[in-house]
């Protein structure tokens, strides 16, 4: 959103206006000014302002700017403008600043820097008392003509939209009015964007004004609050004295720079007001004429099409009876030709249908004499295929016997084969059972010779452990060890 930053520190803020989430905070700002030496060195020699900005980033380290912008720019100094978050820290930051020193790549003399606290652009009750006392054309008797209007600029329209509304990307009268009433009872706002028709009534009343346009103008808004009572006024301007608007959203917090100023251009007196009211309705009426003149234009345009439609309609229609009448004719010779080539096809296949008798009848005669011959041929065949049967049956009877046989032998020597390998896997087992029967013996004896072992060493270490007791009850060791006492 145009015009709003991001703010991490809100421990300064104070409630605007709850149900919006509206809080006012102060503005830090601090200007900065640093001395420039006089150029000695050749032409072209110049100072980086970005480096300057830089080296002031990091001398008020941990601390950082919001935004730190070159107000002025000559050949002997440079005035910087930076905002911080809190304005506890300013003293904080001037210490850091002021009367100290910066040294800049490429240049040998240093840079003098001195800091004080920025004043706030705000007009005082000196202001407003003064203007409305001097201004020739003012009454205090009547509302608007005083000091009980604010003028506001750079407001965040959707911080003041309304949270029942589809549309945030308006501003509502209705909250700007209850975010104002806070300090008192609000006579009358008005919100110059929510009217489609104040360009046409600002250029109709006041004719040297020029309208200019912003980049941001459905972003932020300008408004004016009207009180009715003078210290309501007066709480409201005291208020936002040098404060900037936050709007919290959850954990997240965004603050926006307005601009606040009484009201110099008597917007809502009452004469004003009706001034405005007229030129609108003048407005309205003549929209509604326009309207009235663009319907009445477009009713005779469909008119006009209508008629136009209905023309190109009779003649489409005359158009297709002739293309029926065209196609109505066209069947109809159609129907002759067809005619004519149905009697010429009737004709052609009676005649095909002779022929085709004619050769069926002589292909019967060929089939019939086939026939004849191929009978005979199998009969000769069949006899034929009997002698051949049986010498084949003969052949195939012998293999099928010397088959049987060559099987048989086969048979009696694989099973010759079968049991050699039998006795062969036998007599292998046997010998290597006998190798682990031998193999478990000898494990066998050296177990009870280790057993045998084991109990002669432990009888030895009985009897010395009973030697060691009786020598031990029969007389007492004297420590070869004396000590002193």
């Amino acid at each position: 959103m145009a015009n709003t930053t991001l703010c991490t520190d809100t421990s300064e803020a104070k409630e605007l206006y709850g149900p919006q989430n509206l809080f006012i905070k102060p503005v830090a700002k601090l200007n900065i000014c640093v001395q420039l030496p006089q150029l000695k060195g050749p032409a072209g020699k110049a100072i980086s302002n970005w480096e300057v900005m830089e080296k002031i980033k990091h001398m008020i380290k941990p601390e950082t700017f919001i935004t730190l912008k070159i107000v002025k720019s000559t050949l002997e100094f440079i005035r910087l403008e930076g905002e911080i978050e809190n304005k506890g820290k300013i003293k904080l930051l001037i210490a850091k600043l002021d009367t100290k020193t910066v040294k800049l790549s490429g240049f040998t003399e240093v840079l003098k820097i001195r800091s004080a606290e920025a004043k706030i652009n705000f007009p005082s009750k000196h202001d407003w008392d003064s203007y409305f006392r001097d201004a020739k054309n003012m009454n205090e008797m009547k509302a608007g003509e005083r000091p009980d209007c604010l003028h506001l600029k750079d407001l965040p329209t959707r911080w003041f939209s309304s949270r029942n509304s589809s549309n945030k990307d308006k501003p509502s009268e209705n909250v700007l009015r209850r975010v104002f009433e806070v300090f008192g009872e609000v006579r009358c706002v008005d919100i110059p964007m929510l009217d489609p028709y104040r360009k046409e009534i600002i250029a109709a009343t006041k004719p040297g004004v020029i309208q200019t346009f912003s980049y941001n103008q459905d972003l932020t808004f300008e408004a004016f609050v009207q009180y009715k009572e003078y210290i309501s006024f007066m709480k409201a301007m005291d208020a936002l004295r040098g404060m900037k608007l936050m709007c919290k959203d959850g954990d997240k917090a965004l603050t926006a720079n307005i601009k606040v100023d009484f009201d110099k251009t008597k917007h809502l007196t009452d004469r004003n007001i009706r001034k405005r009211r007229l030129e609108r309705e003048k407005l309205e009426e003549l929209e509604r004429l326009r309207e009235e003149k663009v319907r009445k234009e477009k009713q005779a345009e469909a008119d006009k099409e209508r008629e136009e439609r209905q023309r190109k309609d009779e003649e489409e229609r005359e158009r297709e009876r002739r293309k029926l009448e065209k196609i109505k004719m066209r069947e109809e010779r159609q129907k002759e030709r067809e005619k004519m080539r149905r009697m010429k096809k009737i004709e052609k296949k009676k005649r095909e249908e002779e022929e085709r008798m004619q050769l069926k009848i002589a292909l019967e005669e060929r089939k019939y004499l086939l026939a004849e011959r191929k009978l005979n041929s199998i009969h000769l065949l069949s006899y034929l295929f009997d002698r051949v049967k049986d010498v084949k049956c003969k052949e195939d009877l012998k293999r099928h016997e010397q088959e049987v046989e060559e099987e048989r032998i086969k048979q009696i020597k694989e099973e010759e084969e079968r049991k050699l390998n039998e006795e062969k896997r036998k007599a292998e087992a046997k010998k290597r059972k006998a190798i682990e029967l031998e193999q478990q013996e000898k494990e066998l004896r050296e177990k009870i010779l280790k057993n045998i072992s084991l109990k002669e060493e432990r009888k030895q270490e009985e009897m010395r452990e009973e030697l060691r007791k009786k020598v031990a009850g029969t007389k007492r060791l004297k420590s070869a060890v004396i000590m002193k006492r």
